[in-house]
């Protein structure tokens, strides 16, 4: 049996319930994790698990994020192999493909499941290499923090007696969705409750048979689409049709909370799924009043609330627990109570084919062509303060990036440059260049398309009027 351990990072979806900083074209696991052009989360989260007893990772994403990844972890020059899904269909089929893939090489290899878009500070590797064993013996491991207070946006597992297999490890007593506040202060007091991290470890073989037990359907859907599968540059794309007929729902719902197998092991890091604008305001540094505010908030007799401000005045007065996030194309007003809806309203956006889902700006036409030349296909960008985008020439074209307004950093895989207003940028056909906003204002940009005979033409940055 091998004793080395493979990460599985799942890299699906795009936050939505941190919309509207979190878009389609944007999502949160590929935006920096400290705002300023450190690594990413998916970065942060590969890092995390490189080195002696690991092997390199195994990432599970859209089909369409493919470049991404590899771009992303080009940077950081780490090898990975590749599963692309043709449609969302949550955990567990995706899990149950890396599970697949890995068994195709050796049936018993060891996979540790991991989000690609949490925060985690302290040594959790010690607390994995500890219950590999565990693992190894056939049982499926789930990593549980030892909460730091009560949480009403995370899921609790509550320990059982310990089990025979590893010292460390408990038998799983039960399993608790997003409590009310009274239960969760109540659960933390016990003393005997967990975070639920969303990371676990099993066995490859391990994880196939429970859903031959549980769930064999969906089995027999994934295995259908990895041997359709087509071949990509760095891995598989999983074919669509048997794929849709996989059950849309996480792992702990198919297999974790019916399974005799499952375990769970105590870690004390400070963690954090960052997945609703309440975690973003409990991570956050906060006024005596225990308000978060950015750009051009004020707050008058407010409390415990969030405020991100965007290039006009926000003013709140005489509120509690309120979260407003005004981007330029989108505003969102809530409460702490109700961030979690935040993901229903971006399901109506889909549904009503709205673009504010997708991406910060829409493309507008821009008149900068010259005499006879074909005028290039120009959109309009906004990065709010925080965020970043990659952009990618095609294989037969570049692109200019010029700014109108704000400061922002970018780079393509060298040095990191500074970017303001009367400077651009040349991705050449191929390559892709990481920008991110730096500033305090919105990052505006034109995103100008150049065709063959234009991907090396000396644009400059005086041609663009500014937004």
């Amino acid at each position: 049996m091998s004793r080395i351990i493979h990460p599985v990072i799942l890299s699906g979806g795009m936050g939505t319930r941190l919309w509207p900083m979190s878009r389609v074209a944007q999502p949160k696991q590929f935006q920096s994790v400290d705002g300023v052009g450190g690594p990413s989360f998916l970065q942060a989260t590969v890092a995390r698990h490189r080195g002696d007893g690991f092997a390199d990772p195994l990432l599970i994403a859209a089909a369409s994020e493919e470049i991404l990844v590899r771009d992303q972890l080009a940077a950081i020059d780490t090898p990975a192999r590749f599963v692309g899904e043709p449609v969302g269909r949550n955990t567990g089929p995706a899990v149950l493909a890396a599970a697949l893939t890995l068994a195709k090489d050796d049936p018993s290899a060891t996979m540790l499941v991991l989000p690609s878009d949490h925060k985690i500070e302290g040594d959790m590797n010690t607390v994995v290499t500890a219950m590999r064993p565990g693992a190894e013996a056939g049982r499926i491991v789930l990593f549980g923090v030892v909460p730091k207070h009560a949480e009403t946006g995370f899921g609790y597992i509550t320990c059982g007696a310990p089990t025979d297999e590893q010292e460390g490890l408990y038998e799983v007593s039960r399993f608790i969705e997003k409590p009310a506040l009274e239960e969760a202060e109540r659960l933390v007091a016990g003393g005997d409750t967990l975070w639920a991290s969303g990371i676990s470890m099993m066995r490859a073989d391990v994880l196939i048979d429970e859903f031959a037990k549980h769930d064999p359907d969906t089995l027999a859907a994934v295995r259908a689409a990895m041997d359709d599968a087509e071949v990509t540059e760095t891995g598989l794309k999983l074919s669509e049709a048997p794929f849709r007929n996989a059950a849309n729902e996480p792992t702990e719902r198919l297999i974790f909370e019916r399974s005799d197998r499952v375990a769970v092991a105590p870690v004390s890091v400070d963690w954090n799924d960052v997945g609703a604008w309440t975690a973003i305001h409990s991570i956050s540094p906060k006024t005596d009043d225990g308000n978060v505010s950015s750009g051009e908030a004020m707050t008058f007799d407010t409390r415990n609330s969030l405020i991100r401000a965007g290039d006009k005045l926000v003013t709140v007065i005489g509120m509690d627990d309120v979260i407003v996030v005004d981007t330029p194309d989108a505003l969102l007003v809530t409460n702490h109570a109700n961030a979690q809806k935040v993901k229903d309203a971006v399901t109506r956006l889909k549904a009503d084919g709205r673009s504010e889902v997708a991406r910060h700006s829409e493309s507008a036409p821009v008149d900068i062509g010259q005499g006879g030349r074909a005028v290039p296909a120009v959109s309009r960008r906004t990065l709010d303060v925080g965020e970043s985008a990659t952009f990618r020439g095609t294989a037969s074209g570049g692109k200019l990036l010029a700014v109108s307004d704000g400061q922002g950093r970018w780079k393509n895989g060298g040095p990191v440059h500074d970017f303001s207003p009367g400077q651009n940028v040349n991705v050449a056909p191929g390559s892709s260049v990481e920008l991110w906003n730096t500033g305090d204002d919105p990052l505006r940009i034109f995103e100008i398309d150049l065709g063959d005979d234009d991907a090396d033409a000396p644009w400059e940055g005086k041609r663009y009027a500014r937004a």
